[in-house]
């Protein structure tokens, strides 16, 4: 056992808890080394320890603490310290000094239960006795969470981002329902609150505990895309997390259907539950699809006889037959469909629409889930597109949009590209901002993968047969002169691309022997050979997309040895939540943050990082973005990412890596998604069986919905 005052704190990882102290430790004369991991420490603090003696090959001699805890300081001289270290904002060493002369030891007594008392030391006023009271209350809430959570593998990131979650009542939050943890706080999983409960004697087979298990499960289907599960599938799932039998879990299930957190109903013929919230927002879309579809368009009349001949003068092109139907349904039609892989003309469409219906004076708002996308969709048709969120103008502060029922959006005609990346959520709040006058055109290719949400709202509505669905099959002349566009619609066939070692072909294929030798050819695809050769910038331009995260070719492994690679000499260097940041990298944000205004999917660079401050800014195509060091979490490296992130984006080049070790995710949606990703260079590398594997391999995995049969029985009631 040790105890002291620390005089010094050489090092501190805020997120590990790790630190090297310098203490005064009784019975020493000299101050002596600990190492040991705790939550937080400042100098001055008084110090526990338990462990034993080590001698380090390069630092000496250092007790290696097993425990470490830390109490503030009794003593004038570590009090001033205490109070000098910037631990609670307002005081600095001057007032640190100013509250130690007037009150020596009593200073947090003071603080604590006479603040009044502080308008007597000099200098110190009103407004900051109370910036004073406020960091010390927050300070003591943080602590007192900090100490209950490290102990229980939490980190001082996740302690502090459960502060600001629960404010000064985080225990008693935690104390009372230790599972909300894991439905309120990013990086807490049911396991860790699991944990937390035993220790605070939650019982085994306690109703709280059931129930937020079921919830759990429930939460990791939304997080594969589903609604809702089937309550068989729940059940024993639920059971086998829990180690209980399933009979005493279908005990809480009426308890949550009770409160209303889930709905128990079917999806075809299967029992499911759903979670409320998502089963409300597929009917309520259901409702509203047929709701507008059955109005008239808000333009007058447009004869299509007349009017397409007209747009392909003023174009100068000429539209195919399936172009001429699509038109001529969606002047007629408020709700329309137009789906289709690459090559068939869905952007020339659309900008012939747009053209035609600019000259009745309609308003036409234009919108795609991504940044990228809704680019893409600009430069093409001529007109102002935003993304989803940006259209809707999400809140910073409370997440939700402004645009809703009391305040719609302002356009006659609404066009959604890359439709089939639309979740159930962003439809219900595209939807809820509807005007009742307006009309929806959605544009999607269903064969690719699904939204990232739950739900798979596109698929849905057109496999309902309710609504005006076009579906475009007729690829352009210039458009099979590409072998990315022919490859990608034999993929969608189920046939095997077309390989030949031309080299001026836009699709390529190259073999390897090994995971070690893949990841070697696509290090030297991106860093030379395609840079050098198509004069593509590598970090810009060139994109890894893999099928999954894990393994040798998955994104994180990949990512390692890319930024290795193409920045390697950069000094300012940030190590946060397993990840190491630097300058000039290349990252992509992983979830929506409103007040920040980036969104799950953004891929930005890192232009600044300032270690003394603990701030880095990442640039978002010329916004730059302010992130503390402790959110960087948010953020991961992107020079390679995963097919399903790259949804809605498309790159200059991209490299697919396919071998059978990804075997879990070879599907012919994900390989033709990763295709399609490419503009004018695509490099599968890999093995021909895993991709022949992948494009036989048609079944995606249902996906638990029940918006096609909801548009069903709306359109049924309507009529």
């Amino acid at each position: 056992m040790l105890a002291g005052t620390v005089e010094r704190v050489t090092y501190h990882n805020a997120d590990t808890g790790f630190a090297v102290l310098r203490v005064s430790a009784r019975g020493f004369r000299e101050p002596v080394t600990v190492v040991g991991r705790l939550a937080a420490i400042v100098a001055g603090e008084r110090l526990q320890a338990s462990g034993h003696w080590v001698v380090d090959a390069q630092y000496g001699r250092q007790f290696a603490a097993d425990f470490l805890r830390s109490a503030p300081p009794t003593s004038p001289d570590g009090i001033e310290r205490y109070l000098a270290s910037g631990l609670v904002r307002g005081i600095g060493p001057v007032y640190a000094k100013k509250l130690v002369a007037a009150f020596g030891e009593r200073v947090f007594d003071v603080i604590d239960r006479e603040p009044d008392r502080l308008h007597h030391v000099p200098g110190i006023g009103a407004k900051r006795i109370e910036a004073i009271l406020a960091a010390w209350a927050e300070q003591k809430a943080i602590r007192e969470i900090m100490l209950f959570l490290y102990q229980h593998d939490i980190g001082p990131s996740r302690a502090m981002r459960i502060y600001r979650t629960y404010g000064a009542g985080a225990l008693k939050t935690i104390s009372e329902n230790p599972y909300q943890l894991s439905r309120d706080i990013r990086g807490i999983g049911f396991k860790v609150a699991d944990a937390i409960a035993a220790s605070l004697g939650v019982d085994h087979g306690a109703l709280i505990r059931r129930r937020a298990a079921l919830i759990h499960r429930l939460g990791e289907a939304v997080e594969a895309g589903h609604c809702g599960l089937p309550r068989d599938e729940l059940l024993a799932s639920t059971a086998e997390l829990l180690a209980l039998p399933s009979a005493q879990v279908e005990e809480a299930l009426p308890a949550e259907i009770g409160n209303g957190h889930v709905i128990l109903d079917r999806s075809g013929e299967t029992a499911c539950v759903f979670l409320s919230g998502l089963h409300e927002a597929e009917t309520f879309i259901a409702g509203r699809l047929c709701q507008l579809a059955a109005g008239r368009p808000p333009w007058p009349p447009i004869d299509p006889g007349r009017a397409i001949p007209w747009v392909e003068d003023k174009l100068a092109i000429a539209l195919a037959e399936g172009q001429r139907t699509a038109i001529a349904t969606a002047l007629a039609q408020k709700v329309v469909v137009i789906t289709g892989g690459p090559g068939v003309g869905k952007t020339t469409l659309m900008r012939s629409l747009l053209r035609i219906v600019a000259t009745k004076k309609v308003q036409v708002a234009l919108a795609a889930p991504t940044g990228r996308a809704a680019k893409r969709l600009s430069d093409s048709t001529g007109f102002e597109a935003k993304t989803l969120h940006r259209l809707l103008e999400v809140d910073a502060h409370g997440g939700r949009f402004r645009r809703r029922e009391d305040n719609p959006l302002t356009c006659d005609l609404l066009v959604v590209d890359e439709a089939s990346m639309i979740d159930v959520p962003m439809m219900r709040s595209l939807l809820k901002a509807m005007p009742d006058h307006a009309a929806l055109l959605l544009v999607g290719d269903t064969d690719q993968l699904p939204s990232v949400g739950p739900g798979q709202v596109l698929a849905d509505i057109i496999s309902a047969n309710r609504l005006p669905v076009v579906r475009l099959t007729e690829v352009f002349r210039q458009a099979t002169a590409s072998r990315i566009i022919a490859n990608a619609h034999r993929i969608r066939e189920g046939v095997l691309p077309a390989i030949d070692q031309d080299p001026e072909s836009d699709f390529r294929f190259i073999g390897c022997e090994s995971p070690e030798d893949g990841a070697a050819k696509i290090r030297r695809l991106v860093c030379e050979l395609i840079p050098d050769r198509y004069g593509f910038d590598a970090k810009r331009d060139v994109q890894v997309l893999t099928p999954m995260q894990q393994g040798r070719l998955g994104a994180r492994t990949l990512n390692v040895e890319l930024q290795a690679a193409l920045n390697p000499q950069s000094a300012a260097v940030i190590e946060r939540h397993g990840s190491r940041f630097a300058v000039g990298d290349k990252v992509m944000q992983v979830e929506n943050d409103y007040k920040k205004e980036v969104f799950n999917g953004d891929v930005g660079t890192i232009e600044t990082a300032d270690a003394e401050a603990e701030v880095a800014s990442v640039n978002f195509d010329g916004r730059l973005v302010t992130y503390a060091f402790d959110d960087l979490d948010q953020l991961t490296l992107a020079y390679a990412i995963t097919i399903h992130k790259a949804q809605g984006s498309e790159y200059p080049a991209v490299v697919i890596p396919v071998t059978t070790h990804h075997f879990p995710m070879l599907q012919r949606s994900l390989i033709y998604t990763g295709v399609t990703r490419g503009r004018r260079l695509v490099v599968v590398v890999g093995q021909l069986r895993a991709l022949a594997i992948a494009v036989k391999n048609a079944r995606s995995g249902r996906r638990w919905t029940r918006l096609a049969e909801q548009v069903s029985r709306a359109m049924a009631a309507q009529r």
